[in-house]
């Protein structure tokens, strides 16, 4: 009973110390090097892996940045300043912090100004609405209001405004992901860098209709008058398809207020910017 006893320990015992070392033996034949900045640079990351890097998700990323050595054409717009310091301090090299940018909704025809004119009983999902019908004011061009953006959002930046039926964009959470712009069937959201005090100036429409036909839906859409192009004089402002359009690399205080209270319609947003008049639809940002 002994001796059987001693040769099933002795046998299991040296089957596994064979496997011991055979497993040693192939941990280091196939050992794959891994640069340990790696790890550090993927701690540093917010950990979101939401992709707005354009990488599968923050591994990824930490892989491509340690590659490369430089930052100058990566960037992680979740973690923001902070997180592109700490990975130039791992990598041992300069970065250039690049402008806070945020989420812009382009399209402001709420049920105010936008009152419905058919009435939508199905599935609530922008994606669907969108292949079905216009949209409830008529507007091919506008915002469905279904809350698809809202959904995709994981850092609880976008909010439904229940009484307008307008998504409302909280620009202290925003992290310019492109989640929203991703989920959104009509491309009504734009990734726009900030002024340095916080201000935006944009155009909330995207109806490339004819005025007459614009304003027929919504009273505060771009009729396309140029007149925000003759205020701007040489600036970055044009319009295409009747659709005003002013590019980030305007002067957002020199012409902001000539801007904003010379449009007819209230179309444009300056936001942040001192002496804009306040209008009952304009949303005020959050600094």
């Amino acid at each position: 009973m002994n001796d059987l006893l001693f040769y099933s320990v002795s046998s299991l015992g040296g089957i596994g110390l064979a496997s011991a070392g055979m497993l040693f033996v192939a941990s280091k034949k196939f050992y794959l090097y891994q640069n340990p900045q790696i790890d550090q640079v993927r701690d540093v990351l917010p950990g979101a892996n939401c992709g707005a890097c354009s990488f599968a998700g923050c591994q990824s990323f930490a892989e491509e940045v340690v590659k490369r050595q430089d930052l100058s054409e990566l960037n992680c717009p979740v973690g923001g300043a902070d997180t592109a310091e700490g990975m130039a301090e791992i990598l041992g090299v300069e970065v250039s912090i690049q402008q806070r940018s945020v989420a812009l909704l382009k399209c402001n025809g709420h049920r105010l100004v936008a009152p419905p004119k058919v009435e939508y009983q199905g599935v609530s999902n922008c994606q669907v609405s969108h292949a079905l019908f216009a949209g409830s004011s008529g507007c091919a061009f506008g915002c469905l209001g279904d809350g698809d953006c809202v959904t995709a959002c994981d850092f609880s930046a976008l909010a439904m405004d229940q009484i307008k039926g307008l998504p409302v964009v909280d620009y202290e959470k925003c992290t310019a992901c492109g989640a929203c712009v991703k989920a959104c069937p009509r491309n009504l959201y734009e990734l726009r860098p900030i002024g340095e005090q916080g201000e935006l100036l944009f155009v909330a429409c995207s109806n490339k209709e004819r005025g007459n036909f614009a304003k027929k839906n919504c009273a505060v859409a771009c009729i396309g008058c140029s007149k925000c192009v003759k205020s701007a004089a040489q600036q970055e402002v044009a319009v295409v398809d009747f659709l005003s359009y002013i590019t980030p690399a305007a002067d957002l205080e020199g012409i902001g207020v000539a801007l904003s209270d010379g449009c007819p319609t209230g179309a444009i947003f300056a936001l942040g910017i001192d002496g804009v008049k306040e209008r009952d639809e304009k949303r005020k940002i959050i600094k």
